[in-house]
């Protein structure tokens, strides 16, 4: 089972517990309602209730049981591995490859080709679902993920990762221009309160900053380079739609009209740091813009 803890900060103080936990668990409001009837997210040491309300200060732990246990295939996927020792590798991610098994997906992900590679050599800590997984990027954007061999190393990451220590640049490029050449969104996020798959900017939502410049202008479209300072579910695509300039090719967050040869939103994940949990030594990866990012670049017109 999955274990999350975490204090409520003022700007969370009166939000209903099933909203909260929705947001820290990245479950859907209806099912952190279930957990809450089955008793698994405490407020306080104390069961919670759903008519409960949290305040500022107050420690809520949920306990996300371990999903329904499929046959999860270790499968002989090519991996591109920028780096690799006993505790962790770093991996290059390509365009749409799903990162954990889930419904509708239970082949083809990172994790099935992780398992061929590394056998049992995986950490526990996020269940049989997401073995040694230490944080996500979306199916379809590219680029550098970290992943934990033991718990050892799933905790030292996951720790760095909470306190904003691990390094995060991503690429990116999105609609219209932009007349300062950097600047930082600052805006919180959790779930739409309508379309429940998506998120969305909302009050009372998690604190999310991302930090931006311009790497290039174009007729239309900027390219951007993006560092983030928090890690929210799809931040940097709803940070930028949140301020006019949605991301290239992202159908759920920016317009419906489909940029056949990106085949999603175009953002790659180029820079990835971190204390090393066995050595305390910072290391440091990058990739480079992948093919399908620098052909859309190419037929664009610079400015």
């Amino acid at each position: 089972m999955n274990k999350i803890t975490e204090t409520v900060g003022a700007d969370n103080t009166s939000t209903r517990i099933d909203v909260f936990t929705s947001e820290i668990a990245d479950i859907t409001r209806s099912r952190a309602a279930a957990l809450i009837a089955d008793g698994c997210v405490t407020v306080n040491g104390r069961k919670a209730a759903k008519s409960d309300k949290v305040k500022a200060g107050d420690t809520v732990t949920v306990t996300v049981p371990e999903p329904a246990v499929y046959d999860i295939t270790p499968e002989n996927i090519p991996l591109d591995i920028v780096y690799e020792d006993s505790d962790l590798l770093v991996v290059n991610k390509p365009k749409g490859m799903v990162v954990h098994p889930a419904a509708g997906n239970y082949s083809g992900t990172l994790v099935n080709a992780l398992m061929f590679h590394c056998g049992s050599s995986l950490s526990g800590i996020n269940g049989v679902m997401r073995p040694g997984i230490v944080h996500r990027i979306d199916k379809n954007t590219s680029g550098l993920l970290i992943v934990a061999k033991n718990d050892l190393a799933h905790t030292s990451l996951a720790e760095q990762i909470k306190a904003h220590s691990f390094t995060r640049e991503y690429h990116a490029v999105v609609y219209g221009g932009f007349q300062a050449d950097s600047d930082t969104v600052d805006a919180p996020i959790g779930r739409h309160p309508v379309k429940r798959k998506q998120m969305a900017v909302v009050a009372g939502g998690r604190n999310a900053v991302t930090h931006y410049s311009v790497a290039e202008r174009f007729e239309g479209f900027t390219h951007l380079s993006l560092r983030l300072e928090t890690g929210r579910t799809h931040q940097i695509r709803v940070h930028m739609a949140y301020i006019g300039h949605p991301v290239a090719g992202d159908g759920v967050y920016g317009p419906k009209k489909v940029i056949t040869e990106l085949c999603g939103q175009c953002l790659h994940a180029g820079k990835i740091g971190f204390i090393h949990p066995r050595t305390n030594e910072y290391m440091e990866f990058t990739s480079p813009l992948p093919e399908y990012f620098t052909r859309f670049l190419n037929k664009l017109n610079p400015l």
